[in-house]
């Protein structure tokens, strides 16, 4: 069985439909992509996931659970976190405060500062800013600071609207060097992402979204080589 199974979603804003009964699933300890030209529907399937926009048709499997209906708080209780599309952190409280923030689904202490451990670990930046206002951190910092302040609330999945928007190529790399080490230390891994080149360089497998429909699917790598998807998101 699929950790995350979506079926048939239909998503609307207003009279406009943004998704049109797309259907697809996620595996325990997969990387996946979901790539796709602006306004295709990878954003709001993300939102419509952890329970930021209502669903109009369709169910959200999580581990056996139906979760279509779930607000957003329980989802993250659950083990399903979001790392948002432009970072979103709290610009006037410090790296550390907005990392605590991640944790409050959970109540045992000792267990929150051994994950504050991973994070510093994991984003040796963080450690070294934490007592820093986070709206003063660089556009890479700032993503690392999203990303380490979902991993607080120990997610068995995490869904990423566009990490690398708008960050420079090294921080890019590193990045996805951190989505790497995030899916082998076993979190499973939905990527929303612009750069597709380099989203199907590190996923299993992928979807490709197009005006609210899922028009193509398969393993990352046969699609990093598919003639369409390289002429319409890859630039060659």
């Amino acid at each position: 069985m699929a950790m995350l199974e979506v079926k048939d979603l239909h998503v609307y804003y207003g009279v406009i439909q943004a998704l049109k009964g797309i259907s697809f699933e996620v595996n325990q300890g997969e990387v996946i992509a979901l790539i796709g030209a602006n306004g295709a529907g990878k954003t709001t399937t993300l939102q419509t996931l952890t329970g930021l926009i209502p669903a109009k048709q369709g169910s959200i499997i999580f581990e056996g659970k139906d979760i279509t209906r779930v607000p957003a708080h329980k989802i993250v209780e659950m083990g399903i976190a979001h790392v948002p599309e432009g970072r979103r952190v709290f610009s006037q409280l410090s790296v550390y405060e907005n990392l605590l923030l991640g944790a409050y689904t959970r109540k045992d202490k000792k267990e929150i500062e051994e994950s504050l451990k991973t994070v510093y670990k994991r984003f040796p930046r963080l450690e070294e800013r934490k007592n820093q206002r986070a709206g003063t951190l660089s556009g890479g910092e700032q993503q690392m600071l999203a990303m380490g302040r979902a991993l607080m609330s120990k997610p068995r999945i995490i869904v990423m609207d566009e990490p690398s928007m708008g960050l420079s190529p090294i921080f890019v790399n590193e990045i996805f060097d951190i989505i790497k080490v995030v899916s082998e230390s076993g979190t499973t891994v939905l990527l929303v992402e612009q750069n597709a080149k380099k989203a199907l360089s590190i996923a299993d497998r992928a979807y490709v979204l197009e005006t609210g429909r899922i028009s193509l699917s398969g393993k990352a790598e046969d699609l990093l080589h598919d003639e369409s998807v390289q002429k319409a998101y890859l630039g060659e």
